[in-house]
């Protein structure tokens, strides 16, 4: 090995000692609540169909993009708590807040809405503060973000109106959405303290349950801490037959647009026609959660293999 690249390495240590500590944290504060910890399969025949994720291709089959399908299949089956902390894969995902391969912390709870899980969440970064850096305080260009303070939630429909003169519930254009959100809204958000972009446009959360209330949005939600987005989180669609319509119209949608059609997955839709209990999950990316516990602005700091 060169020297350099020896070099390069041994500058990662605290950073790779902050990240064990974060994990061995992670699954301390799960396990204390009762929740199990799974491992499903990384190589899959269908991954989850939508929009904008494209899977890796791997000896006929693909590289998860996200454990969500199969943890679902649990819940189903009766396990009502569960978490994963493993690798997952989307093609064509590269810069400082992407990479093709990451570590995701994925998690499940049956009988639950999105704000239990919101709930929740606010309890595990505050574990994670306290027992990785004897704080509640995180620091990121030059400023502060304080995990303590109340957590401010936005509409999404009501930014949208306020920063990007429109209403995305009413009608939606998703390439509008899309522009709008990175150029309108997420650089107008608070970053001295945490930040969820509340209730999104049904047609933005293809795996989610709508809002009893107004079936134009879906009880989502998004984290950001820095005005960077690290988790994202809902209340789990149960309904096979619209699921189904879901998958269809995310297939039509990838084919006017020449992606790759994902067959879909007929073992996670019986298992939502056999009966699956209402619940609620949350996907975390892992690695921009140990840079921004480290105080770096890019995954080059935290990934010393990219």
């Amino acid at each position: 090995m060169p020297q350099n690249e020896q070099t390069r390495l041994a500058g990662f240590r605290s950073v790779l000692e902050l990240r064990a500590e974060l994990l061995s944290a992670t699954r301390n504060f799960f396990r204390k609540r009762g929740y199990l910890e799974v491992e499903t399969p990384v190589a899959v025949l269908t991954p989850a169909l939508e929009l904008h994720i494209d899977a890796c291709p791997a000896g006929g089959r693909y590289l998860r993009t996200s454990p969500e399908l199969h943890m679902k299949r649990l819940l189903g089956a009766g396990y009502e708590r569960i978490f994963q902390i493993g690798k997952c894969f989307r093609s064509g995902e590269r810069g400082n807040l992407h990479n093709p391969e990451f570590t995701m912390l994925e998690w499940y709870q049956a009988e639950a809405d999105y704000m239990d899980i919101l709930a929740e969440t606010k309890d595990l970064l505050k574990h994670l503060a306290e027992t990785c850096l004897g704080k509640l305080t995180l620091a990121r260009n030059g400023k502060s973000l304080d995990l303590g303070t109340e957590w401010q939630s936005f509409s999404v429909p009501k930014l949208f109106e306020k920063y990007a003169g429109w209403n995305p519930a009413i009608d939606f254009n998703e390439r509008r959405f899309d522009d709008d959100l990175v150029n309108c809204i997420e650089p107008r958000l608070p970053t001295d303290h945490p930040v969820v972009l509340m209730d999104y446009p049904a047609e933005a959360a293809a795996l989610a349950r709508l809002k009893a209330g107004d079936r134009r949005l879906a009880e989502r939600w998004e984290l950001y801490l820095a005005g960077i987005e690290v988790a994202n989180a809902f209340s789990e669609l149960t309904d096979a037959a619209e699921q189904r319509k879901r998958f269809e119209e995310c297939a039509r949608k990838r084919r006017d647009m020449d992606k790759a059609v994902y067959e879909f997955d007929l073992e996670f839709l019986a298992a939502l026609e056999h009966g699956m209990p209402p619940a609620a999950g949350i996907a975390l990316g892992f690695d921009r959660l140990v840079m921004l516990f480290a105080s770096f602005d890019s995954l080059d700091d935290v990934l010393p293999f990219r």
